[in-house]
């Protein structure tokens, strides 16, 4: 789809890139919201984030990220357990 919104793809695949879009309405909505982001987007120039919100994220961020290390590392040691008593 990138390559499409960038004009960079070539015709077959465009062609059926419109025609998937034009059948499936859940391809549709996510392929015009991402047209109309661009569109809004497209040209600005980016700004500093003051900060306090960078702080604020990147310390949700890292939350986020470790609770997901901490999912998976549960999830692999029930796997091993649940194989060493098979």
């Amino acid at each position: 789809m990138s390559e499409f919104l960038d004009g960079t793809c070539d015709q077959a695949m465009k062609r059926d890139l419109e025609k998937h879009v034009n059948e499936c309405p859940n391809c549709w909505v996510v392929f015009d919201t991402t047209k109309k982001t661009l569109k809004v987007f497209k040209g600005m120039e980016p700004k500093e984030l003051p900060s306090a919100i960078r702080d604020r994220l990147m310390n949700a961020l890292t939350k986020k990220m470790a609770a997901k290390k901490c999912e998976h590392s549960h999830q692999d040691s029930h796997e091993h357990s649940e194989a060493a008593t098979s």
